[in-house]
This record gives C-alpha cells, sequence and structure tokens, in this order.
C-alpha cells in the first residue's frame, strides 16, 4: 500500500512536471507574460509568508524588499554590466541583507509599531529612489539591458523556464528550512513568544533568520519583475505593491506554501480575466478578499489541507 501510493505521488509530480515543461507550447506572448508574472508573485508571496504567516510577526516591508531586489538587478546589469544570471544572485543578497536589517527592529518592538516601522521602511526606500538620481536614475527609472542567453536576446518563453526554475528552487529551500529546527523555531515563536524562549530557543537570532531568508526571497522575485518588465521605476514599489502582496497571502492562506502559490496563481490571473469589464475587478477583488476573511480565515491552503490528508501531510504546516 505505501509504494502504490509512493508511485502515484511520483508519477503526479512527473505528470506536473511534463505539463509545465511543455506549458509554453499551447501560448502566445500575451499569455506568457501574464504565466511569468504569476510565477513571479508566487516567490514573492512564498517569502512574504515567512514572516507575517510562519512566524506571525505584521511586518509590511515585502514591498521594500521587491523593490531592493529589482533595482539591485536592474543597476547590476545597468551600471556593472553583468549577466542576469549574476545579476539574480545580487538581487537575493541585497534582499537577504535588507531583510536582516529590518529584522532588528523586531527584536524590540511588536504588533502595530512593527507594522509602522517596516512600512516607514518601505517609504525610505521610495525616497531613496527618486532622489539618489546618481546612482538610481531618479523618479523616472530606467531600463536594465535585455537579459540574454549565449548572446541571443531572452524572450518570453526562455524567462517562463528560468523563473519556473528559480521559483522550483525557492520553494524547495524554504521548505527544507521549515521543515528544519530553524522552521519549528519560527512556528513556537509565532505560538507562543515566551513560552519558545523558555524551552531555549533563540529567539532573536530566529527573527533576524525569518526577516532575512524573506527578504532573500522576495528580493530574488523583485529581480525577476526587473527582468519581466525590463522597466524600473520607484512607483512600482509603493503601497499598491504591498497590499498586493497582502491580500495573495491573506486569500492563500497564511502559514502554507501551497497557498502562496495558489493566492498569486488567482490574484494575478482574476485581473486579466475581467480586463474587458472596467470596475469589476476592484469589486471581485475587494467581495473575495471579504469572503475568505469570514468563512476561510486559513486562506486557500488550509481548505485543501482540511480536504485532502496526503497535502497537509507534505505541504501545509499548523
Amino acid at each position: 500500500m505505501a509504494d502504490s501510493c509512493k508511485y502515484k505521488r511520483r508519477l503526479a509530480w512527473l505528470l506536473l512536471f511534463v505539463a509545465l515543461a511543455l506549458l509554453p507550447l499551447g501560448v502566445n506572448n500575451y499569455v506568457q507574460f501574464v504565466i511569468n508574472t504569476m510565477l513571479v508573485y508566487c516567490l514573492a508571496a512564498l517569502g512574504f509568508n515567512i514572516v507575517i504567516g510562519y512566524l506571525g510577526q505584521l511586518a509590511f516591508a515585502n514591498a521594500a524588499f521587491f523593490g531592493i531586489g529589482a533595482y539591485a538587478a536592474g543597476l547590476a546589469m545597468a551600471r556593472l554590466d553583468l549577466a542576469f544570471p549574476l545579476a539574480l544572485a545580487v538581487s537575493a543578497i541585497a534582499g537577504g541583507l535588507a531583510g536582516g536589517l529590518v529584522g532588528m527592529p523586531a527584536l524590540r518592538v511588536r504588533g502595530y509599531y512593527l507594522a509602522i516601522v517596516t512600512l516607514a521602511f518601505g517609504e525610505l526606500m521610495r525616497w531613496f529612489y527618486v532622489h539618489a538620481d546618481g546612482i538610481t536614475y531618479g523618479a523616472g527609472g530606467f531600463s536594465p539591458p535585455p537579459p540574454t542567453w549565449f548572446g541571443a536576446p531572452l524572450n518570453e518563453t526562455g524567462k517562463y523556464y528560468v523563473f519556473l526554475a528559480v521559483l522550483a528552487l525557492g520553494v524547495a529551500a524554504t521548505q527544507h528550512l521549515l521543515k528544519s529546527r530553524i522552521g519549528r523555531a519560527f512556528v513556537a515563536i509565532r505560538n507562543n513568544e515566551p513560552a519558545a524562549a523558555s524551552l531555549g530557543i533563540a529567539v532573536a537570532r530566529s527573527k533576524v533568520v525569518a526577516f532575512a531568508w524573506s527578504g532573500l526571497i522576495v528580493g530574488l522575485a523583485g529581480g525577476l519583475y526587473a527582468l519581466l518588465n525590463g522597466r524600473i521605476s520607484p512607483d512600482t514599489f509603493g503601497l499598491a505593491q504591498m497590499l498586493m502582496h497582502f491580500a495573495i497571502v491573506m486569500i492563500g492562506g497564511l502559514g502554507s506554501l501551497l497557498g502562496s502559490i495558489l493566492g498569486a496563481v488567482l490574484l494575478t490571473g482574476a485581473p486579466e480575466l475581467l480586463r474587458n469589464f472596467p470596475g469589476l475587478e476592484e469589486i471581485v477583488f475587494s467581495l473575495l478578499l471579504m469572503v475568505v476573511l469570514f468563512f476561510m480565515p486559513r486562506g486557500l491552503g488550509g481548505l485543501i489541507a482540511d480536504r485532502i490528508p496526503a497535502v497537509r501531510e507534505r505541504l501545509y504546516r499548523e
């Protein structure tokens, strides 16, 4: 019986891999661009969920990490002439360092005070993008060089495979982290911080690690976003970006890797379906958020985990 279940899981993963690999063959460039955008926001939601879902901290620096990653990748390509794989590495490192820096205030403040501090950090970064025009090209933004692969421009299909590989690596690494002692410490701190400290968990170090990992993942997503759009400007990384990430995580499910992906796919794809109905997009978005908050407080990931035991065991953590 166990061998049969193991075989079915392997077959399901194989079919999923084949479907994802063949997906670009049946879509046009516009649909491919939308799918690539979904992958970017899946990664961003994954990183944001570490702090707000698993660690349980009301912190909203995700838009700042997203912008830092985008600017780091774009500037690395524009000013340092780095190839896009190295630029993506720079975006991850920059996001991780910013996350560790933002994690320091979390050692002293929490709740609404932490939310205000992290929001202020995001606005500070936007001010920097606008006024440090000698570095960031100022309020008008800039266009980084188009990514190339062995000298040839990377089209939407090529970006898809790069983004998919990065997302798969991010999900695997994050899942490994959450199953480790460090990840279990995040959940213990979320559930009861004094009790976690009494059990010998290094609360301060765990918080900084969580913020740093969140910044690394979201910063990497920002780097992908820069490659996807080919244009970087300060207005992109404001309050609207933060609310987008927050809604994705809330609808997908706090503390759920699967929910992060489902929420990103839903909220990135839905606007495209409603583009021909002006004004309806905001209405549907608001209604969806209210329905989830009132009737599915654990989000889509929690709903699926409650219905499918295998998903609960492998992809959802209490």
